[in-house]
């Protein structure tokens, strides 16, 4: 177990292969409130199974959050040339506003300032208005760039630019 960060009862640590039955809990859990607002395959995309988080582990780091040592939260991130996208980031919901969403996202820009990479960004849906409220306080800003849809529940893309 790598830990990479701390705060207050809040670690944030690499997943392993071991986590991902939590992972695809913390996925569903988080998202099954909004379902009827996606389309089943775009729910599917979301919510993933254990077979694609366990492709998403050999893809890229993928991090989880733990509050009194249980797993709360998750992100995985890529690096797509200058930038680091953010994907699957979740937080239950009896854990959120208690700052784990902020803390994974300094992670992410963190793990994007150490590869040079100079801005982060992400894809979210208009109806998840509590983690876009999350992105801008985190300085994130709505761009016209695609996806502007997963197997058709509506997207758009923020990004945050790093500075030098």
């Amino acid at each position: 177990m790598v830990v990479v960060s701390t705060a207050r009862n809040k670690t944030i640590r690499s997943a392993s292969q071991s986590d991902t039955e939590k992972i695809v809990g913390v996925l569903f859990d988080s998202f099954i409130e909004f379902e009827p607002l996606y389309t089943p395959q775009g729910f599917a995309a979301t919510a993933l199974n254990a077979r694609d988080v366990t492709i998403r582990l050999t893809e890229g780091p993928v991090w989880v959050a733990l509050g009194d040592n249980e797993l709360v939260g998750t992100m995985s991130v890529m690096v797509k040339g200058d930038a680091v996208y953010i994907r699957g980031m979740a937080v239950l919901p009896l854990s959120r506003g208690q700052g784990f969403g902020r803390l994974l996202l300094d992670h992410a820009e963190k793990y994007a300032r150490a590869k040079a990479c100079k801005r982060l960004f992400l894809s979210t849906t208009p109806f998840l208005t509590e983690a876009i409220q999350l992105y801008e306080r985190a300085g994130f800003v709505r761009t016209e760039e695609g996806p502007h849809d997963l197997f058709g529940t509506p997207l758009f893309t923020m990004e945050k630019i790093l500075s030098a």
